[in-house]
């Protein structure tokens, strides 16, 4: 399955794997690019090996229950927009390099999941969570048209010594 590629106005969204180790650790391992995530920041290096490894795994597959993808500007790697596949339901996630936020490059990836998963997979309904803390995470949510349909606790993000909230989006298309 690894022949998808999504070309957007400036961006490459290509199939996330073990090339991209060494950009995948440097935003994976930093505390600030990962502080509201549920599974990260990685501890070191192994876990962002076998957190790729996983990831090439599913792409080898005939039908994957997720993909991530490699999100590439000017042919650099510089995050990464994921969709997981639960019931015929596509959570969609996001990471990008904190050297690029505020450049629109999250919301053009997720748009872009978004417009290729229905156009090409059939895919009409999207959901995704974010810390309630995360503005810029929920701002692309709405950005996307999603609508805020829970407000729930019990959210333990990785670096957290303690819970916290979580909005949870969805959109129908």
């Amino acid at each position: 399955m690894k022949n998808i590629e999504i070309i957007t106005e400036r961006l490459c969204l290509k199939p996330l794997g073990s090339e991209y180790l060494q950009t995948v650790n440097a935003y994976a391992t930093d505390y600030e690019n990962t502080k509201y995530m549920c599974r990260l920041p990685n501890e070191d290096v192994e876990e962002t090996v076998n957190f790729l490894a996983n990831a090439d795994a599913e792409w080898a597959k005939e039908k994957p229950e997720y993909y991530e993808f490699a999100i590439l500007y000017r042919n650099e790697h510089i995050g990464a927009v994921s969709i997981y596949f639960e019931n015929g339901i596509g959570e969609l996630g996001w990471i990008v390099n904190k050297k690029y936020w505020r450049n629109g490059f999250a919301y053009e990836a997720a748009e872009a999941l978004v417009t290729y998963f229905k156009e090409y997979m059939g895919t009409t309904h999207f959901i995704a969570h974010c810390d309630t803390e995360n503005a810029a995470s929920y701002k692309i949510m709405e950005k996307l048209g999603m609508t805020r349909v829970g407000e729930y606790g019990g959210r333990r993000n990785r670096s957290a010594s303690e819970d916290s909230f979580e909005y949870q989006y969805e959109l129908r298309v």
